[in-house]
């Protein structure tokens, strides 16, 4: 994958599944993780660098990004604006 401009394709992470007490979530009542791992990273948008790498774990918005099934795997694409912060 190659993202365009300045778009980042990021693999969430895994929703949890126990709570710390032990009780385990269902799938309907998990909510969705707001953080992964940056997989692709396009060139930047009008001559400005990407501050985000491949490899980056980062913490995005609740809604951001695109939801994308590719090859098996999920995925999020999302412009660098909608990434919080870099862990």
């Amino acid at each position: 994958m190659k993202p365009i401009n300045d778009r980042v394709v990021v693999k969430p992470g895994k929703a949890e599944a126990k709570t710390k007490g032990g009780i385990i979530i269902p799938d309907t009542a998990k909510e969705k993780p707001q953080k992964g791992e940056v997989v692709a990273v396009g060139p930047g948008k009008d001559e400005v660098a990407m501050t985000v790498k491949k490899g980056d774990k980062v913490l995005y918005g609740k809604y951001a990004g695109q939801e994308m099934h590719y090859k098996g795997e999920d995925y999020l694409i999302m412009r660098e604006d909608d990434i919080l912060v870099i862990l």
